[in-house]
């Protein structure tokens, strides 16, 4: 029996829907042969691939950022527009592909709205600098009657993008990065580059670059330079982080959700620390804008052939036990929705995606479609701190809860739905709710399996989700994802 103290008032902060994110990097299959593919035969005029935008809107992505990523630390940003014709093929230096630039910011931005979302774009910080980024911002939201804003023009789009969140460069810390830097030499480059951006739109908002995780030997060093030289004119700092199982140790995998809140609470320390020392009530916020799951793929990457157009790089194959622990990174990121107002799940087709395809043929949803699809849809309203006891275990040095979960209350529907993972993978656990207010179940999804191998294909879907009856108290299988949804019988 695991019993969960409900009380409707211990609120931890309303959920952005931002915080359900993901990324289109031009990286591997992502673009080319994922979301773009002019042959295909679901293509649409524009070139896109029906069949994904189908899988997109049933996920309802709130935002996707772009262009990168790594990539966007060498990308010229301008040779992604006008005349498909005339633009250049060039040496993509951190992918060690060619990229053709037939799709750019023109055409994304296309793709964006067909799918029902928004773009959180980055600029490069790495190559280029303040100048090319503000006319970036003037290029994709002015109306004034001014250089970049009439190239806009005279490329057949009249009105403004209307981007409205920007990622102030990738990861600048990292020695893999074109152009990686210090501290001093990033907080600078970003500080002027923030300024110039808000004088072309004030309305933007902005992302500095954090640590590209936290074993970085700057890490701390590095937000904290960073914030004091931008506070005032950024609205959020990055984190990056991936997890994986390469040793094969379930047990250690399944907790690491534990490192993610640690890193969370960490930044956010940091934030709070800096705006004491400014003296401002102004809150620095947090965006984890690139998260996943990223490891099965690495011995296959070392085998492809460099300078090739649409590389299959990173094409992980999701399993079961990585579906679990996608849906306990999506609890952690919603129990600290008080500071993560922006993540992104990286990436959305084909490259460490949940939406995998076949160039020129059919597409599939891995495992970690199911977690990502279920926050969507029902992570939506005020999170309510909850503490199930249901005992834990001992791995990797840590000491693990058998149950992850949260409960989120919508208010315009007044529905309550709890996630939770079982990280058991012999126990099953009843939920025994004790709750403030009535309520009554009106369904449990759950994605579960015998096997935390099993993985799925285009021939076939072995993990998926399935409704199970609703029990008086309900049922957590072992190993598994779960979806709880009540209804609210009493006002709170």
């Amino acid at each position: 029996m695991c019993g969960v103290a409900l009380d409707l008032q211990r609120q931890v902060g309303e959920i952005d829907r931002r915080i359900f994110g993901s990324f289109i990097e031009h990286l591997g299959r992502a673009v080319y042969g994922g979301i773009y593919e002019p042959g295909h035969p679901t293509a649409d005029e524009n070139g896109f691939r029906s069949d994904v935008m189908e899988l997109v809107k049933q996920l309802d992505v709130p935002i996707v950022r772009y262009p990168g990523g790594n990539f966007v630390s060498g990308y010229n940003w301008d040779d992604g527009t006008g005349d498909k014709s005339k633009r250049p093929h060039k040496m993509e230096l951190a992918w060690h592909s060619v990229e053709t630039n037939e799709v750019g910011i023109d055409e994304f931005q296309k793709w964006a709205k067909a799918a029902g979302t928004n773009i959180m774009m980055a600029v490069n910080l790495g190559t280029r600098g303040a100048d090319e980024a503000r006319n970036c911002v003037e290029y994709c939201n002015s109306t004034a009657p001014t250089y970049y804003a009439d190239m806009r023009r005279k490329n057949g789009y009249e009105k403004p993008f209307g981007i409205k969140l920007w990622c102030l460069g990738n990861e600048m810390d990292g020695k893999w990065q074109i152009c990686s830097q210090t501290p001093k030499e990033y907080a600078r480059k970003a500080c002027e580059a923030a300024k110039v951006m808000k004088w072309v739109d004030d309305s933007i908002e902005l992302v500095a670059c954090g640590s590209s995780n936290r074993d970085m030997p700057t890490f701390g060093i590095w937000e904290e330079t960073v914030l004091r030289e931008c506070y005032e004119y950024i609205d959020y700092i990055s984190l990056h982080n991936y997890y994986g199982n390469p040793d094969n140790d379930s047990d250690a995998y399944l907790g690491c959700s534990l490192d993610m809140d640690d890193f969370i609470k960490q930044v956010a320390a940091i934030c709070d620390k800096i705006g004491r020392e400014k003296g401002t009530d102004k809150k620095i916020n947090l965006s984890f804008d690139e998260w996943n799951v990223w490891f099965h793929s690495s011995e296959q990457d070392k085998q492809v052939p460099k300078w090739t157009v649409a590389p299959p790089l990173l094409e992980d194959i999701y399993n079961l036990e990585d579906a679990l622990v996608v849906g306990t990174l999506l609890i952690t990121l919603m129990k600290n929705c008080d500071r993560v107002k922006i993540a992104c799940l990286a990436q959305l087709v084909n490259v460490i995606a949940p939406i995998m395809t076949e160039t020129g043929g059919r597409v599939w949803k891995q495992t970690i479609f199911y977690p990502y699809l279920h926050a969507l849809k029902y992570g939506r309203g005020t999170v309510v701190d909850i503490k199930p006891e249901c005992g834990s275990y001992t791995a990797g040095g840590k000491n693990i809860p058998y149950i992850e979960a949260t409960a989120v209350y919508n208010d315009d529907t007044r529905e309550l739905t709890v996630f939770a993972v079982n990280r058991s993978q012999q126990e099953p656990f009843r939920l025994d709710i004790n709750s403030d207010v009535k309520l009554t179940q009106i369904s449990h999804t759950v994605v579960t399996g015998n096997d935390l191998k099993a993985v799925n294909s285009a021939d076939e879907e072995q993990i998926t989700e399935r409704d199970i009856p609703v029990e008086k108290t309900p049922v957590l299988p072992a190993q598994s994802w779960n979806v709880l949804r009540f209804r609210m019988e009493d006002q709170i």
